[in-house]
């Protein structure tokens, strides 16, 4: 299993699979060909079924340029297409296209080229499941935090410090921006008014909703109006884990310290849910994106309370559990209806699913890692229009009703 470092990518929104992966591949094809006249770039699947709305040409065009670029939307895709997320790329040198790389956008940030091998597609774990990591930390009587720093090494704070301050900048220039979201939709920024009221109201369980979610909010809006943010695990999900340990840390006074070893455990869920399924939308539904974000926003906040290994196990897997069956169905290609409202839904919901963790864990009869194959066997059974095509649900019904 890879690196947490690899669930954890600071970069700008809108998608980590629909811009942050093809802007990373086309940085590559560019750099290996300096001299090409043009370049010619095809989108399959879901990538040529949203990646307008994502701004996938925007950010191929980008760059690309000033090397004149033609980005084609497949309408049919190639009978070898392994993953929805996928583009080929041409160079053209003396009017002879030539030179093919195709790349695979697999989710949060990551990219697969086919027929090479990457230095940073190698494991640095040797466990690949909960159960086996939890065996490993019984043993040694660690945390899941030390388990990390042991594989990962100490350089993983400083890293981790790094993706916690921008989590908080997000969060901080979120809350006190205003306006009109990118996109056609006309939708209007909501965090600050969120935040606002919640300062307004005395109830202490409305408040924490409202603050929460304000949080969830300014991120995500951050993310839709292509600003800076983290993957936690994806951009379409980026919103739900810096909500709930923002909340937490100053309400309780949690030190960053304590905040990092949050973030370690959440990294390390995310990374097992990557690694056995998926966090790809286009192959798994929002089930892998919003509902792998709740699952490590449990973990996170379990270890931030101190709880043993079987609560933070019992934690994730209710948060991921009751997020089975999620589609994703972006209205209009964009990371905004009803995404940004969903990490609100899902803080939330990590929440709950700590509060049930804490007190009924010793009467669970599913594993973390059974919920897990799970969702992978689900997504991949769900209708390819609920997968990030804009296809079906909301994106069909908005389309017809407008």
């Amino acid at each position: 299993m890879r690196s947490i470092r690899d669930i954890y990518k600071i970069g700008k929104g809108p998608s980590s699979s629909h811009t942050m992966g093809p802007e990373r591949a086309a940085r590559i094809f560019k750099e290996e060909h300096p001299d090409a006249e043009a370049f010619r770039v095809v989108l399959y699947d879901s990538l040529a079924k949203t990646g307008v709305g994502h701004g996938t040409d925007r950010v191929l065009r980008e760059v690309l340029e000033p090397t004149p670029t033609e980005i084609i939307f497949a309408k049919d895709d190639p009978e070898d297409l392994k993953h929805p997320n996928t583009l080929d790329f041409f160079a053209i040198e003396q009017g002879v296209e030539s030179a093919p790389m195709r790349v695979e956008s697999v989710g949060g940030g990551d990219i697969v080229i086919e027929g090479r091998t990457s230095a940073e597609n190698e494991d640095v774990y040797p466990e690949n499941s909960f159960a086996e990591i939890k065996q490993f930390c019984e043993w040694r009587k660690i945390r899941l935090w030390e388990y990390v720093e042991m594989t990962e090494g100490p350089e993983i704070w400083s890293f981790l410090a790094k993706v916690w301050k921008t989590m908080r900048w997000a969060i901080a220039d979120g809350l006190h921006t205003q306006g009109i979201l990118p996109g056609g939709l006309h939708l209007e920024r909501k965090a600050k008014l969120l935040y606002e009221q919640a300062e307004k109201n005395q109830l202490v369980q409305v408040k924490e909703t409202r603050i929460i979610c304000a949080y969830a909010f300014a991120v995500s809006e951050q993310n839709a109006d292509n600003g800076t943010i983290v993957t936690a695990p994806t951009c379409g999900s980026c919103g739900v884990v810096p909500a709930v340990l923002r909340y937490m840390q100053e309400q309780h006074g949690y030190s960053d310290e304590k905040i990092l070893h949050a973030l370690a455990v959440a990294g390390l869920i995310g990374n097992l849910i990557k690694h056995n399924a998926s966090i790809s939308g286009a192959e798994c539904g929002c089930q892998a994106e919003v509902g792998a974000a709740c699952s490590m926003a449990a973990a996170a906040l379990a270890e931030l309370c101190d709880m043993n290994l079987a609560q933070i196990e019992y934690a994730a897997e209710i948060a991921l559990e009751h997020h089975l069956g999620l589609t994703c169905d972006p209205i209009c290609g964009l990371v905004q209806i009803p995404c940004i409202e969903r990490n609100a839904v899902a803080a939330m919901r990590a929440m709950n699913a700590l509060n049930l963790a804490y007190f009924l864990y010793d009467t669970r009869s599913i594993s973390f890692d059974m919920v897990v194959k799970t969702m992978y066997q689900t997504g991949i059974n769900i209708s390819k229009a609920f997968r990030e095509t804009a296809e079906g649900g909301l994106a069909r019904l908005y389309r017809r009703g407008r």
